[in-house]
């Protein structure tokens, strides 16, 4: 039988709601099956924890007496450069931007010790952070320079806004080069020495809803250890992936762009992190609740990681100069016993994304959702799905003709 959202949620202000995680999902299914599960359980929470690179925070600094005009000028947050490229007081600073005196690669491969990633981790745990900034001075925003610490407590406004979170699956990184080579997929070892990889999995947001049928522009989510929302497709959205059978995509598909206040969240869920030879990023938590209305959803969000799949592909060569070569494909219940086979060769499976961590966000919201903390929220829009045509495009070698 068919449930709504508003009777999930009604059950969830009277406290009879039936929630689950992912995980225990895929108990529940293989005992009592998409059917008996659908009509069991009424919402099943989700979880990833690993580095999102196009992240970000933006923020409203408030006004400095006299006031100054940061728009157009020269900012930097702990030696970081922030783009003020917007109204007097408006900043974003990227989870990727570095300070100027950082040699990044010049010393190769660069440590990459502190960046935008780093500044948001900061503001987040509550440290002060120092403001720089110059300008070139109006008739209502007459001062040109300024240097003070400033806390996330004592600015306006504060947020995260990601342009791509959470992808739907990913590649598996391998060098099959005869050096090491220094990755966004971290390290990898020559010759097929290593693979890493960087997905929760079975607890995966999207691969738990592969078709987008509940997660939309304006659901709810946990977002860095608080309240945000998915806003809208991310950016190099590409739901025409190859899926298996199961409808799962076997390579890097779907993606969202999200939002939530920094000041509800926690440092917990929000690190900078530093990879070695590529440069600095973010760390960030993220779960969303698929409600559980049909049967079809309850098998999509029943899935194991034994039937979902990732493409390996070489970090040395094919992805590089952006060849679609695969190596082959491997479950996650493969990547998670520490061990995969490349070309006939056994080697180690690193995670990049923590699943004890994901698992912690699933159980998080579900104990938000049964407590009657956290109301599951009506996607006002859909994300494209496989049948829009949306596809990754190439990168033009230069501007196309008029």
């Amino acid at each position: 039988m068919a449930k709504t959202l508003e009777e999930i949620n009604e059950k969830i202000r009277r406290g009879q709601v039936v929630v689950v995680t992912a995980e225990e999902m895929v108990e529940a299914v293989a005992e009592k099956g998409a059917k008996g599960a659908s009509e069991a359980i009424d919402v099943v929470t989700t979880g990833t924890f690993g580095p999102m690179c196009s992240s970000g925070a933006m923020m409203n600094l408030g006004h400095s007496q006299p006031r100054i005009k940061l728009g157009g000028g020269q900012v930097r947050l702990n030696r970081v450069p922030a783009y003020a490229g917007l109204a007097a007081v408006d900043v974003y600073v990227g989870a990727t931007a570095m300070p100027d005196e950082d040699p990044r690669n010049a010393v190769f491969p660069g440590e990459f010790r502190y960046g935008g990633g780093h500044v948001i981790e900061d503001l987040v745990a509550g440290r002060r952070v120092l403001l720089e900034a110059s300008a070139y001075g109006t008739d209502c925003y007459p001062r040109r320079e300024i240097a003070t610490w400033i806390s996330l407590d004592e600015i306006n406004e504060a947020y995260l806004f990601n342009p791509r979170n959470g992808y739907q699956n990913y590649n598996v990184a391998v060098n099959g080069s005869d050096r090491t080579i220094y990755t966004y997929m971290g390290t990898l070892r020559p010759g097929f020495g290593s693979a890493n990889y960087c997905s929760a999995g079975q607890l995966s947001p999207l691969l738990n809803d592969p078709h987008y049928r509940t997660i939309g522009i304006g659901t709810r989510i946990f977002l860095g250890g608080g309240i945000g929302y998915v806003v809208w497709q991310g950016t190099q959205h590409s739901p025409a992936a190859k899926r298996n059978d199961r409808g799962v995509p076997m390579a890097g598909a779907g993606t969202l762009a999200v939002l939530g206040d920094m000041k509800q969240m926690a440092e917990r869920w929000v690190r900078g992190a530093s990879f070695r030879g590529y440069g600095a990023t973010l760390v960030v938590g993220l779960g969303i609740p698929i409600p559980v209305l049909d049967e079809e959803i309850a098998a999509q969000t029943g899935v194991p990681d034994a039937e979902i799949h990732a493409s390996v592909v070489d970090y040395s060569d094919a992805y590089p100069q952006r060849r679609p070569d695969v190596i082959g494909h491997v479950s996650y219940a493969q990547l998670k016993t520490g061990e995969i086979e490349v070309n006939g060769k056994t080697v180690p499976a690193t995670p990049l994304s923590s699943y004890p961590r994901a698992l912690e966000i699933a159980e998080a919201l579900k104990e938000w959702i049964a407590g009657g903390k956290f109301e599951l929220s009506a996607a006002v829009a859909g994300i494209p799905g496989a049948d829009s045509g949306m596809a990754m495009g190439p990168m033009p070698d230069h501007p196309p003709e008029e």
